[in-house]
């Protein structure tokens, strides 16, 4: 068979109307929050190329807490769809229970040490005394908007399991447009109010973070979905912590040792200077709001396929999955046209210099291929192999791809050969396709086609 079989796959009826059914509105929120952090950047971009720089390298945080809150909602995903696919909305409740005690957890480690000791934290990744300084005034800030994410995160995740996507869209449209009136509020100093520059912009993401944890505490009380019961929720039995140690823990620990890897790359260009800096956080916004229906068949795709093994119905889910290796391989094509379309006017977005401006360009074009491997291998590891308890593979495989190769290479590349900063960069985009051959493999093995849940705990 061939490797691009896939291609020739003919979708079921009414594949597509699933599908669109809950990855629209995943995509649209994906396209909200992308939308937000290039208004973010946008606006903080007008100040000065200083500011940009040091909320870039302030966002990390943000960022390696993201990555957190990715494995986090993938783990439970996991094991909510299946369990929603089988009927028991009991085992939801818990799973809740389950995803706040680790989220909670790393939310609350976040927050200590960006109100307590933010200019320990920019000094991780950046030696700039300035950027340091700046970014260190922001973190203190944003600290509590992370505590607020801990508690939304692994609800939205059970929310979306049960299919209530539409709820998580409109609450991104609610917050998140909440978040871009008050950065230009409070950045700029409208109405009266005083210009706070970079620090307007965190205490934009607090308020409208602390506003979506509101609605979900609503929504949560009001739900029939799964019991509101506290006891039920915490009261976890030792069968479901061995499932989850199973199945949906190396989901959990790949997800957060990518990030941590991945935001190595930030620390490695936040130690070439202040022009690759810029121009990275311009070309990740870029990407990530190109990147959206991608990533939001990514998530229905855990969705569909969840439940259908937890129906008991692995020749469809099989079936389906080839169906949306197809869509996403097509998806990556119209994403890559479009940052070529649009790469010649994004560096006139932000107030940085002609050295970032000439970065911009070339790491866009980079980016076209980059972002196609970065979209296979999410659905195949993220959400295929993981859907039905095939975790831990991709765990290795992500970890080894990035701590094995990716990493050291942009260290060596870095600080041993003492490359370019653009060449640097091309070495930290190859690891997509170190691992995809590995990820297609275990794909067509069929050895993720399991159906997880139990049927009394």
């Amino acid at each position: 068979m061939s490797v691009f079989s896939f291609l020739k796959q003919k979708p079921r009826d009414g594949f597509y109307k699933e599908l669109f059914t809950l990855m629209i509105p995943i995509a649209v929120q994906n396209l909200i929050t992308s939308a937000v952090s290039m208004a973010d950047v946008l606006m903080v971009g007008q100040l000065n190329q200083t500011a940009l720089s040091a909320s870039s390298l302030a966002g990390q945080v943000q960022f390696i807490l993201n990555f957190v809150f990715f494995g986090l909602t993938s783990a439970v995903t996991i094991m909510a769809a299946q369990y929603w696919g089988k009927g028991d909305t009991k085992v939801l409740g818990k799973i809740l229970g389950l995803g706040l005690y680790i989220s909670l957890t790393a939310s609350t480690v976040a927050t200590v040490l960006a109100f307590f000791a933010p200019r320990a934290l920019m000094r991780f990744w950046t030696n700039d005394p300035q950027l340091a300084e700046v970014g260190s005034r922001y973190l203190k800030l944003v600290a509590l908007s992370y505590l607020f994410s801990g508690i939304t995160q692994p609800y939205l995740a059970v929310v979306k399991s049960c299919e209530r996507v539409r709820f998580s869209m409109v609450l991104s449209i609610i917050t998140l447009g909440l978040n871009v009136i008050l950065n230009a509020v409070l950045i700029f100093g409208l109405f009266g109010l005083p210009a706070l520059g970079i620090e307007g912009a965190a205490i934009a993401t607090t308020i409208s973070r602390g506003v979506e944890m509101m609605i979900c505490l609503v929504d949560f009380l009001s739900q029939k979905i799964f019991p509101r019961s506290l006891a039920n929720m915490f009261h976890l039995p030792k069968a479901l912590l061995k499932d989850f140690g199973k199945y949906a823990l190396p989901a959990f620990l790949n997800d957060v040792f990518w990030g941590f890897a991945y935001n190595m790359n930030s620390v490695i260009m936040g130690h070439l200077g202040s022009d690759i800096v810029a121009a990275n956080s311009i070309v990740n916004v870029v990407r990530d709001l190109l990147t959206t229906v991608g990533f939001g068949i990514s998530t229905a795709a855990s969705i569909m396929l969840g439940k259908e093994l937890g129906e008991k119905r692995p020749d469809l889910a099989e079936s389906d999955a080839a169906s949306l290796l197809k869509t996403t391989f097509l998806c990556g094509l119209i994403s890559g046209a479009l940052i070529l379309l649009i790469s010649p006017i994004v560096p006139g977005f932000a107030k940085v210099s002609e050295t970032a401006r000439s970065y911009i360009r070339v790491m866009l074009y980079l980016n076209i291929p980059y972002q196609m491997g970065m979209l296979v291998n999410t659905l195949l590891i993220a959400a295929v192999l993981r859907c039905g308890g095939d975790s831990r593979f991709g765990m290795l495989l992500d970890t080894l791809a990035m701590w094995g190769w990716a990493v050291p290479i942009g260290l060596f590349t870095a600080f041993v050969l003492k490359l370019p900063p653009l060449i640097v960069y091309v070495f930290m985009c190859t690891d997509e396709f170190v691992k995809m051959p590995f990820a297609v493999h275990r794909y067509r093995s069929g050895k993720w086609l399991n159906n997880i849940t139990r049927e009394k705990f």
